[in-house]
């Protein structure tokens, strides 16, 4: 017999379940807002790869130590994947055994961030201020001189080597 409680438990559960899956169902977009840079889900489909398109436009993760960022050394600047804003300076980049490019610090105007309940607990993410490409989280347990850790996946970000 279906009972009140029955109805709202189910309620509570399929609101719950629709904020998990809401980032990982296709043509999701990234962060909400107004952005300097804004296309269609058609158009960034065309410009990104499936993988970039799965992170940056819906909030996708890829898979910890997949990315050859992870193990990027020299000098130089990370950008968006999507939009080529800068976003992080090698100067700040640390390893952070996460299996994902970590940072300490981000440019100055690169990010913005919003709170994200889809694994429940709230995190900070953080996404590209120009196009509002999903690039990962901020956690507060990082190395100083902020003691923040942006982990970031790498299919969202590109590699500009520092030249001579």
């Amino acid at each position: 017999m279906m009972t009140r409680r029955h109805v709202l438990f189910a309620g509570v559960a399929g609101v719950a379940m629709a904020a998990v899956f809401k980032g990982w169902m296709p043509g999701a977009d990234a962060a909400e807002g107004t952005f300097e840079i804004t296309k269609s889900a058609e158009e960034w489909r065309k410009l990104l790869t499936p993988e970039q398109f799965a992170v940056l436009r819906g909030h996708g993760t890829e898979r910890p130590g997949s990315s050859p960022l992870n193990k990027e050394k020299r000098a130089g600047i990370f950008t968006c994947a999507g939009c080529d804003l800068p976003l992080f300076s090698s100067e700040t980049k640390y390893e952070s055994g996460t299996g994902w490019p970590s940072f300490w610090k981000p440019l100055d105007n690169a990010i913005g961030t919003t709170d994200d309940f889809k694994l429940i607990v709230k995190r900070t993410e953080v996404h590209c201020r120009r196009c509002g490409g999903h690039l990962g989280h901020v956690f507060d347990d990082g190395p100083q001189p902020t003691g923040l850790r942006y982990c970031m996946n790498g299919v969202a970000l590109k590699f500009e080597p520092k030249t001579a």
